[in-house]
């Protein structure tokens, strides 16, 4: 089952109908979870959950155990199939999304993904199990000043402009930040990334709207 999240939905639902049909015509008929992983989606014993979201994937391995999640990012790494984009070398730092701290296969996965596009990377400092939060985490347990300056301090550890994420609230933090996100689901589909709705207060009433926790 392929959960593309209510954060890519709301994004780009389009880029989110893409890699749905290119799981299914290559890992099998699948359907597609459209209910926040906030909710309970009532899964069934032994369901197998593709997921997007970093969020997601620390939900659905926490709270719904009884079946298994792996993220799109391992999917595509292993899989043989996709044909990846060529960004000739250009030079792009990876932020970790904070859910997959302790998650080193999904950092495998991201940085094999990266290469295959020909993307040189430049580790931050911080960066894989010892990454620190993009700023996004603090929402509503520290004023959205605070928050702001924080999304500033973690954007200006980044070594260069171009920073992947992949997670979309990463890619408002990162553009609050002052540099260049990369949300990898543009990479690895040709297509640039906006910020869209990006200021704190209005991005995370923006997404509880749409995924019905409001």
């Amino acid at each position: 089952m392929f959960a593309p999240g209510c954060a890519l939905t709301l994004y780009k639902p389009q880029l989110s109908e893409k890699l749905y049909h290119t799981l299914n015509e290559n890992e099998g008929t699948m359907d597609v979870l459209g209910i926040c992983c906030r909710l309970n989606p009532e899964l069934e014993a032994g369901t197998e959950i593709i997921n997007t979201c970093p969020g997601c994937n620390r939900r659905y391995k926490n709270n719904y155990t009884e079946s298994s999640t792996i993220s799109l990012w391992e999917v595509l790494a292993g899989g043989g199939y996709f044909e990846f984009p060529d960004y000739g070398g250009t030079r792009m730092t990876v932020l970790d999304a904070c859910p997959t701290k302790n998650e080193p296969q999904v950092h495998d996965a991201v940085r094999t993904l990266l290469s295959r596009m020909n993307i040189e990377i430049v580790e931050p400092e911080k960066t894989r199990e010892t990454g620190t939060c993009c700023g996004d985490s603090y929402y509503g347990n520290r004023p959205v000043g605070e928050v702001k300056e924080q999304m500033r301090a973690r954007a200006g550890e980044m070594p260069v402009e171009d920073v992947v994420v992949y997670c979309v609230s990463c890619v408002k933090s990162i553009y609050i930040g002052g540099k260049k996100p990369r949300y990898l689901v543009d990479l690895l589909l040709g297509e640039e990334t906006y910020p869209q709705t990006y200021e704190p207060d209005e991005w995370h009433r923006e997404l509880d709207e749409f995924a019905g926790v409001a």
